[in-house]
């Protein structure tokens, strides 16, 4: 008898496990859309999945061992009508999903901007999109809003029926950005940046969070969404400006170190071009960009004489090739305009002047000059003069 009380309970301990229906109930046009694509495409596979395990249930029933007046025909091997409907219908289906995904693959492309805020509203020529630049540190969230001069910490807020561009990049691992009510899921990755657009049509507090483990403090990394009105954003703005501090450079070094269930912060300034210098990797004083580097790279380099500029990663041991492992890891110290300030740079150990003297420029060095592989002319007289041992 428990066993049975067990097996009723068991469907509705399930339903308690999903009352939260945010995917299929979301609060932002794009969500919708999304959701849209999913009860489609789940609707177009049940076409196939449902008649095939109906049918499976029939024929077990149909031809079990104990129905004997079923007819009995071991000679029968082809049908073609069978044939016709076991291959059309799912073929059919394939074609009908192929061309919805491939339409709204376009449709919902996260880096497409947006041409409406709802099914029936278009966004209108003057309005111009919400810049949010949002870092996935370890383990919180950092959003900045350029437009405002604010930053916040594992908060932030947006205004409804107003499109919303975001910029996102990553502090050491991957992340996945996710607000299910408001967007589909996007990574934040370092070195790189991502784009994300969305639009949230109902106020309201909603659920974001790291869909993609990324460490110990990952079930914390969770921040609160609000939608808000015209008014109540730029309530939520001042009171931002009027409670936070400032977020230099230093004070974002040690907001980066790796902390668990942070609490939410807010900072009424930032350091100029922090986003850039969290996506280019160089937020600690001194350390070169990774654009300023591909920058470099793309104009030819530094030229032999910019290996001048280079230290060991740690600062401590020379620079040592290995046969196994390769050269040692290299930073470049910087980049000087005069060959008096190589001199002056604190290297590790003594660099051997280049033979080029002219000053270093940085970035657009002439290349080197290609050096001829042709064998060089000898001198007829020398040559016999050789060979004779005069």
């Amino acid at each position: 008898m428990s066993l049975i009380r067990l097996f009723v309970l068991i469907p509705f301990a399930l339903l308690l496990g999903g009352c939260d229906l945010v995917v299929l109930n979301p609060s932002g046009d794009i969500a919708l859309q999304q959701r849209d694509l999913v009860v489609i495409s789940t609707i177009l596979m049940l076409l196939i999945i449902v008649p095939v395990m109906a049918l499976t249930v029939f024929f077990a029933w149909k031809y079990r061992e104990a129905n004997n007046p079923a007819d009995y025909d071991p000679d029968w091997n082809h049908s073609t009508y069978l044939e016709l409907v076991i291959w059309a219908a799912p073929l059919l289906i394939i074609i009908c999903l192929g061309a919805i995904t491939w339409m709204w693959t376009h449709l919902l492309d996260p880096y497409r901007p947006l041409d409406r805020v709802a099914a029936d509203r278009p966004v209108a020529a003057e309005v111009k999109p919400l810049e949010v630049e949002v870092a996935a540190l370890d383990w919180k969230w950092l959003f900045i809003y350029p437009e405002h001069g604010i930053a916040t910490v594992n908060e932030m807020a947006a205004p409804v029926d107003r499109p919303i561009r975001f910029r996102l990049t990553a502090t050491s691992v991957m992340n996945a950005f996710y607000v299910p009510a408001l967007a589909g899921m996007i990574y934040a990755m370092p070195g790189m940046e991502t784009t994300l657009h969305g639009v949230i049509n109902k106020p309201g507090t909603f659920d974001g969070f790291s869909a993609n483990y990324s460490g110990d403090g990952f079930s914390g990394m969770r921040f609160a969404f609000h939608g808000v009105d015209d008014e109540g954003f730029d309530t939520w703005v001042e009171k931002v400006k009027a409670e936070g501090g400032a977020l230099d450079r230093t004070t974002y070094l040690e907001l980066a170190k790796p902390s668990e269930n942070e609490p939410v912060r807010f900072y009424a300034s930032f350091e100029p071009q922090l986003f850039r210098l969290i996506r280019d990797r160089c937020a600690e004083p001194g350390k070169m960009c990774m654009d300023e580097m591909m920058a470099i790279d793309a104009r030819g380099g530094l030229g032999l004489a910019g290996i001048a500029l280079l230290q060991p990663a740690d600062g401590k041991r020379p620079a040592a090739r290995s046969a196994f492992f390769g050269p040692k890891s290299t930073t470049v110290t910087g980049i000087c305009t005069t060959e008096e300030a190589v001199a002056a740079a604190e290297l590790s150990q003594p660099v051997a002047r280049p033979r080029d003297r002219t000053p270093l420029l940085g970035a657009g060095l002439p290349r080197p000059p290609l050096v001829s592989l042709a064998p060089p002319k000898l001198d007829a007289s020398l040559l016999s003069r050789a060979l004779s041992g005069t």
